[in-house]
């Protein structure tokens, strides 16, 4: 009994910091609602965890997302991993852009949920994003780059907010 109350309450503890982690919006979103919001392009994509390929998993503490619209990709995501050449623009070591020409495709998967398919035709950097989305609006996206490592995040997604600048 001494030996299973620690792995308990280490249990216990790992449970509720997962939970915290969790947002409200991607629990309580139904398949409906996620599926207008794909179909429709607009949403924001909400990064919670970044998962280098040759490194550890970091929990995200800042907001970085995707913005998607009609009209654009605006994307905000930190980058941790190995670059194959250097950017032409040392200021930024994120995958930062927006991107006006892209290629947005949809596919329904098999088991539930949604693989969408975005190219920037006008991004320096990335090549394509691979969003896969499950019926409650949880989500991972794979980023592939020209110039560095593959990196994928997990979160997952929500209605854009309404501005004043329409975007």
């Amino acid at each position: 009994m001494k030996r299973i109350y620690p792995v308990l309450r280490i249990t216990l503890c790992a449970l509720l910091i997962a939970a915290a982690y969790l947002p409200a919006g991607a629990q309580d979103m139904d398949e409906a609602d996620v599926k207008a919001l794909i179909e429709d392009r607009n949403f924001v994509f909400k990064a919670q965890m970044a998962l280098p390929m040759g490194g550890n998993s970091r929990y995200l503490t800042s907001s970085y997302d995707m913005k998607v619209s009609e009209e654009r990709v605006i994307t905000y995501l930190p980058y941790f991993g190995r670059a194959y050449r250097a950017p032409s623009d040392l200021t930024g070591g994120g995958i930062d852009f927006e991107s006006e020409d892209f290629d947005y495709a949809v596919k329904e998967r098999r088991k539930g949920g949604w693989d969408v398919k975005i190219t920037p035709n006008d991004a320096e950097d990335v090549r394509q994003m691979f969003l896969t989305v499950s019926e409650n609006g949880s989500a991972s996206l794979r980023v592939n780059s020209d110039r560095r490592q593959a990196i994928s995040f997990n979160g997952y997604i929500t209605e854009k907010e309404k501005s004043k600048s329409g975007e």
